[in-house]
């Protein structure tokens, strides 16, 4: 699919699983989702370094189970630039060209890093420092700003930060509202940064859910959406439908607008975004 003469692309983002029977049944959602001709997966990494090992294999049960391109999550906090250092080497070896550089969260209880590096921008550095241009960075942007930033200029400071230190492209939280997007981007153009902004797509599938996970990262749900979700209560299917409908008119208007691709949180499951695809006409 095409916008603006140029090429949309499309990922989408998996966590690593903890069982044999949950990597079997994530090679199989990647296999579903791999009708969508994404350009490429990526896997999250727990906080801490906490999946580091379980990221790696689901990269590698992902990308062999599909021979889509696979992108492990890294972040800095409480990890040491040797491990990191040794992370970076293993997927080299392994063909892997792309990786999401993260400041990652902090795991419960810590109240600071107690790794060498303690933001983002200082892993993209390193990152650089050590493999040059061999592999993709995308960074994060949060067009409703991070729940942790002083306020929006401050936020925006930072996320230029990362684009400064070597960030080849940004996925940002999701979002509901394509105008904070629109409006994020426009600012980030403002400050000189030209590089692909690609917005972050949450299917609404569950909305005790969603609402834990948006108060938790700062992601606003509009109030009119929050009230139709909560007047479904125990609906599943009511509720599936409504967002399915919801995510689908937002993406149109991105896609109209020029975005440069879509990035879905597949939360290991096919069918809600493939559903979104199809809507979109992708399949």
């Amino acid at each position: 699919m095409t916008t603006n003469n140029k090429k949309l692309t499309i990922s989408f983002e998996f966590f690593p699983t903890k069982t044999e029977e949950g990597a079997k049944k994530l090679a199989q959602t990647a296999i579903e989702l791999s009708q969508c001709q994404p350009d490429f997966f990526s896997v999250t990494y727990g906080a801490g370094g906490s999946t580091r090992e379980r990221t790696f294999d689901t990269v590698m049960g992902v990308r062999n189970s599909t021979d889509i391109p696979t992108a492990p999550h890294l972040s800095c906090v409480g990890d040491s630039k040797a491990r990191l250092k040794e992370l970076l080497e293993l997927y080299q070896r392994q063909g892997i060209n792309r990786i999401v550089a993260l400041r990652g969260d902090l795991p419960s209880g810590m109240g600071r890093s107690n790794g060498e590096l303690q933001y983002a921008n200082e892993l993209v550095e390193f990152i650089r420092a050590e493999t040059g241009d061999h592999f993709h960075l995308e960074v994060a942007a949060y067009p409703e700003a991070h729940p942790q930033a002083q306020n929006f200029e401050a936020d925006l400071v930072h996320f230029k930060r990362k684009v400064d230190a070597g960030a080849s492209s940004a996925i940002t939280q999701y979002f509901f509202n394509a105008d904070s997007y629109f409006y994020f981007v426009d600012r980030a153009r403002s400050l000189g940064i030209d590089l692909p902004i690609i917005p972050g797509i949450m299917p609404i599938t569950n909305y005790t859910r969603l609402a834990r996970f948006s108060d938790a990262c700062g992601a606003e749900i509009p109030r009119w959406i929050r009230k139709q979700l909560e007047a479904y209560g125990d609906d599943i299917d009511s509720i599936k439908q409504f967002g399915e409908e919801v995510v689908t008119r937002m993406c149109e208007r991105l896609i109209e607008q020029g975005v440069p691709g879509l990035h879905f949180y597949a939360l290991n499951q096919a069918e809600p975004s493939k559903a979104i695809c199809h809507n979109l006409k992708m399949l």
